[in-house]
């Protein structure tokens, strides 16, 4: 069974993370020696239109929706980001030497053939 922390409301909006996705995170910060969390995003990118951009903060900006997903991590997401993003679950995975986020998202209509990009329906 998956352990999955809520970060959204309401439910149908959620963001979740696994327990694995927040211990990696966890262990990224404390190994840098400061920050505060996760900026979750997207991008413009690739042969499909958006791209996932994770980057560990050490500040909020003024439009994000904050979330407190542990004792020592928040995630950060702008609010323009919310309706591409909302639904997803974030997950670590790693398979033998090498390791990813991986993230389901229900909002993608669409993925290229290298996974590094998506679509969705226009909002």
């Amino acid at each position: 069974m998956t352990n999955i922390v809520s970060i959204w409301q309401p439910e149908a909006a959620k963001i979740t993370l696994t327990a694995a996705a927040i211990k990696h995170l966890e262990k990224q910060i404390k190994k840098q020696g400061h920050g505060i969390g996760m900026r979750f995003g997207v991008k413009k990118s690739g042969c499909s239109g958006f791209a996932y951009q994770v980057d560990l903060i050490d500040e909020s900006a003024v439009d994000d929706k904050i979330f407190q997903v542990s004792d020592h991590l928040i995630i950060a997401v702008s609010t323009q980001h919310m309706p591409f993003l909302q639904g997803t679950e974030i997950d670590f995975i790693q398979e033998g030497v090498n390791q990813r986020f991986h993230f389901k998202n229900p909002n993608e209509t669409a993925s290229c053939g290298c996974g590094e990009s998506f679509s969705v329906e226009d909002l």
